[in-house]
């Protein structure tokens, strides 16, 4: 299923109204080609590409696309839908060899799902497609391919995707030998009661993102953290130095798929899982971890930046912190040793991407007006018991399975005739 199909939670007629005043500009623009005008409407069920013996025509081309575009999907629509419909037309030669059918009852539960995803019922959904232009065969073919696919992918390929119980041990660090390490990107947006409306607006848009592209822009224009520059990029990390919380979710995840926003304090967290791999070295997880906060005041102007990063460059262990500290109120420093679980979700996050003795200026505390330095001391390791044996097998499932369709993609895109008419 479309996992990150998601829109802001609010009343039908409010996301009607917004949905339609984003497609007011598309609706503009294909105006003339929509018309009743028969030359024109010969036009657009004309070919526009030939795949294989198959054709996709314009009028096919440009509902896709402004149904692409209404879904608030990333990137230039019209390539999208191009590329999106030549991938259909190879789907479905594959499927008719197969004999694979998604049943009248498939088809209307996928429509119907997808429209939950939006808060609508499938004939508010419905509705809203069609006072935009899009027709209700253009929800439904995009529904019957996506279900015939993942049918035909599971039964070809769940077999070969599916790890064994020695996988799975080693995934979890179990065995002594093995464990699964996450390579995310970040996106982290300060909220406020000023500025809260326009940050989930803005965090609902990126957590429809599906390409890795799309993600790094939207956080080198929106993320305040210091991986911005690098379009929010991490580097590779084990998975158990994630919150627990955090690593249910992460193993829910695709590569490419984002979450959903996660509420911080006082900011707006997404993270995107561009690969998920299986390592060799146990992955240990964490009994308790030791950390250290320092506190100062002005949040993130330049001025407090700037004392914490003089700070930062002044200490190497948590316990020169004492030293900074020494002589104001007890108050600015806090020294933690806590269970993963027990830290506060935000400090958790940010803990999960240091090292021990490493410095991160990127959260602050008092509604944005207090700056906080966070210092990893220490992580205390135990055997990761706990982990969920059926989240890891599920994760390197969807995994290997969206490994094994897209190289099937791949090599049938290589071998098939494609022509734009």
């Amino acid at each position: 299923m479309q996992k990150h199909l998601s829109f802001r939670p609010q009343d039908s007629a409010s996301f009607v109204q917004r949905l339609t005043q984003s497609a007011a500009a598309i609706a503009l623009a294909t105006a003339v080609m929509f018309g009743p005008a028969p030359a024109a409407a010969q036009g657009l069920f004309a070919p526009a590409v030939t795949v294989n013996d198959a054709v996709v025509t314009n009028y096919e081309l440009q509902q896709r696309a402004r149904f692409l575009t209404l879904l608030r999907d990333p990137g230039d629509p019209q390539k999208k839908a191009r590329e999106d419909l030549i991938l259909d037309r190879l789907k479905l030669d594959v499927l008719a060899q197969a004999g694979i059918e998604p049943t009248e009852e498939e088809i209307v539960e996928g429509m119907t799902e997808l429209a939950g995803r939006a808060n609508l019922s499938l004939q508010e959904f419905l509705n809203v497609l069609g006072q935009n232009g899009v027709a209700p065969e253009t929800l439904r073919d995009f529904t019957r391919v996506g279900i015939a696919w993942r049918e035909y992918v599971a039964a070809r390929y769940l077999a070969q995707a599916r790890p064994s119980e020695e996988e799975i041990d080693r995934a979890m660090g179990l065995a002594g030998s093995g464990g699964v390490e996450v390579l995310l990107s970040e996106l982290i947006m300060p909220i406020n009661a000023q500025n809260a409306a326009q940050v989930e607006e803005i965090a609902q848009q990126v957590s429809r993102i599906t390409t890795t592209g799309a993600f790094s822009q939207a956080a080198q224009q929106y993320s305040a953290t210091a991986t911005r520059q690098s379009g929010g990029r991490l580097p590779w990390m084990p998975l158990t130095n994630l919150p627990p919380q955090l690593q249910q979710v992460v193993l829910g995840l695709r590569p490419g798929e984002v979450t959903a926003p996660l509420p911080l304090d006082g900011a707006v967290a997404l993270f995107q899982l561009r690969d998920l791999r299986e390592t060799s070295g146990a992955a240990p997880s964490y009994a308790a971890i030791e950390y250290a906060a320092y506190y100062l005041p002005g949040g993130r102007t330049p001025e407090a930046l700037a004392a914490g990063t003089k700070v930062a460059n002044a200490i190497d262990t948590c316990d020169d912190l004492y030293g900074v500290a020494k002589d104001q109120d007890p108050s600015v420093l806090d020294r933690e040793t806590l269970a993963p679980a027990e830290i506060p979700q935000d400090i958790a996050i940010e803990l999960a991407k240091l090292d021990p003795n490493e410095t991160s200026l990127a959260l602050t505390r008092n509604n944005g007006q207090t700056l906080m330095l966070l210092m990893l001391c220490g992580r205390t390791a135990e055997v990761n018991a706990e982990a969920s044996r059926e989240s890891v097998g599920n994760a390197l499932t969807q995994q290997r399975l969206g490994a094994f369709a897209d190289s099937l993609l791949e090599q049938l895109k290589a071998d098939a005739r494609i022509s734009d008419e």
